[in-house]
């Protein structure tokens, strides 16, 4: 959204978005963004070489592959982190207590909330990361 602003008879525009952060990582946009600046101020005596787009061309479409297989890796393994949290319902878990010793107890429920899955045991939540076993 632009806002005008008058400044002696005349009139400017500003933009009231605000500042953006800086993106830490490279995807798409920011290849095609990349490419489409290389275009623009390419020198029109020498354009940039076919063989250089399309190895360019091919480099962006294999990123994109690249992302999205990490995606679906990423998802997958929440999904198996979830499949066995909940296998261990009723079962016999061993764990470290808060004073540092090793306890154990029956998993009664398992949650979802958070990133890694909890389950709860003798009325304690523990990450699913953080059991040290389990038994029958």
């Amino acid at each position: 959204m632009t806002t005008p602003i008058a400044a002696t008879g005349t009139s400017t525009y500003t933009s009231s978005t605000g500042t953006r952060a800086p993106q830490q990582t490279m995807n798409a946009d920011v290849f095609m963004q990349l490419l489409v600046t290389q275009l623009r101020n390419q020198d029109p005596s020498s354009p940039m070489d076919t063989n250089e787009m399309l190895a360019q061309t091919t480099q962006l479409a294999s990123m994109e592959q690249l992302t999205t297989l990490t995606g679906l890796t990423e998802e997958n393994f929440s999904l198996n982190m979830r499949a066995a949290a909940s296998a261990l319902l009723g079962r016999s878990v061993d764990y470290t207590d808060a004073d540092g010793k090793a306890a154990s107890g029956t998993v009664s429920s398992v949650t979802f909330s958070a990133k890694v899955p909890v389950v709860n045991v003798n009325g304690v939540a523990i990450r699913l990361d953080e059991l040290l076993g389990a038994g029958a």
